[in-house]
Order: structure tokens, then C-alpha cells, then sequence
């Protein structure tokens, strides 16, 4: 029986066998299919920013505004938001999830980008129904709309995102199983696909101003630096 020879000479410093790295395993034994997701192809407005989790020990993958995510797989699935929206939905029997991020619920030009909660939720819903979600055994959980920025009330953003999808699942028969929305704090999401398990950090509020700018622009990234069914802990 022939082994595999391995070596270590890697560009990212780990062993391959014939020229290809071995997966990372991470320190709960799970074997890392970052390399894996990165290579698969995406649709429009697919997030596509995967990485290793170290806190959760997953694989994860990051949503940036006008972005959303859908998966039977076993990772972890974030984003942040200030007086931007995620829903999250799950269906426990088809044992599927995916999650959006939505600026705003429709404007001018809106149809067909995912920065509108009127597309996103649209766009979210057919996803998993490709995955075989079905919507009688669909629920959600919202996050988000925050008004981050002291004073600024005028537009009223995160009341009117809340607000949108609230209705929209309403209409669509969707129950919202929880939510933590409004107030003022920006938060981190982690949603678990396949267990609907939720978690949500409230983060410090030290600049508001640069979350809002940066929902905007629709580049989460840079701010980000930081139980099934129908829980929703705080880690």
C-alpha cells in the first residue's frame, strides 16, 4: 500500500499531498472547507467572503449589504448591521437557512438589487425554495434597524426597514419566532443554517457615524471587526 507523501512547503504553510494543501482542521475536529467555498462559483449578490470562524470553531461566511446567503450546510452564517435588516429564515424540516442584509425597503431603481428589502426578501424566500424549503414550514427571526446615529430621525431608516419586513413576512405567512431590532446598538449576527440557532451580539456604540456611513457604501467589512427554532442567545 503506497501512503501519501506530504510536504510543507505550501504558500499557506500546510502539508499537500501531490501539490494540493490537506484541509485545515479546526480545533474542535472539524475539517475547514474554506478553500472549497471560495472556489465554488456564486450568483449575483451571493456572498462569497468565507472564512474560519475561531469563536464558533466553523467554517462562516460573511453578508455584506445587498448580499444573502443560503445553505443546508454546517457553518455559520454573520453579518452587522446598524439601522440595516437581516432576516433570518429557516426551515426545520427541509433542515435549510438563509440569511439577507437590506438597506432599504425599495427606492428609485431598486428592483433587482439586494439593497432593497422588497428584492432581498424576494430573493431570499426563492433561494431556499431551490434548496426544498417549503413556505408553510418556513420561520424568521429580524435584526437590526437601529438608529446609530444620535439626532438623526429624520428618515427614520431603521423604523421603516423594521417595519417593512415585518409586514412583508406577515403577508407572506412567514412567523417571526424573534427579533431584536431598534434601539440604538449596532449588532453581530451569527445564524446557523441548519439548526436555525441564532446569536447576536449588541456592540459598543463608540462610532456610530462610521457603521452608518459604511452600511451605505455597503461595505460591512470594515466595521465587522470585531438554540434552534425559535431562540435567540446573546454571546
Amino acid at each position: 500500500m503506497n501512503l501519501p507523501q506530504y510536504s510543507f512547503e505550501s504558500s499557506k504553510g500546510r502539508p499537500t499531498v501531490a501539490g494540493v494543501p490537506t484541509p485545515k482542521i479546526l480545533a474542535n475536529g472539524r475539517v475547514s472547507r474554506v478553500d472549497q467555498l471560495k472556489a465554488q462559483s456564486r450568483k449575483p449578490g451571493e456572498a462569497s467572503f468565507f472564512y474560519a470562524d475561531h469563536h464558533f470553531q466553523y467554517d462562516a461566511v460573511k453578508v455584506l449589504p445587498g448580499e444573502y446567503f443560503v445553505s443546508n450546510e454546517d457553518l455559520v452564517v454573520m453579518t452587522v448591521l446598524g439601522s440595516c435588516i437581516s432576516a433570518c429564515i429557516w426551515d426545520g424540516k427541509a433542515r435549510t437557512g438563509g440569511m439577507n442584509h437590506f438597506m432599504l425597503p425599495d427606492g428609485d431603481g431598486g428592483e433587482g438589487s439586494g439593497r432593497y428589502g422588497s428584492f432581498a426578501m424576494e430573493l431570499l424566500i426563492n433561494e431556499m425554495f431551490k434548496l426544498g424549503a417549503r413556505r408553510e414550514t418556513m420561520q424568521a427571526k429580524i435584526f437590526g434597524g437601529a438608529q446609530v446615529m444620535a439626532g438623526f430621525t429624520t428618515m427614520n431608516v431603521g423604523e421603516r426597514n423594521t417595519e417593512f419586513v415585518l409586514d412583508y413576512l406577515s403577508t407572506e405567512r412567514i412567523p417571526v419566532v424573534s427579533q431584536d431590532v431598534l434601539d440604538i446598538h449596532p449588532r453581530k449576527v451569527c445564524f446557523f443554517p441548519v439548526t436555525g440557532k441564532a446569536l447576536v451580539k449588541r456592540l459598543a456604540h463608540s462610532h456610530p457615524e462610521t457603521l452608518a456611513v459604511e452600511e451605505r457604501r455597503g461595505n460591512a467589512a470594515s466595521v465587522a471587526k470585531s438554540n434552534a427554532g425559535g431562540s435567540v442567545d446573546l454571546f
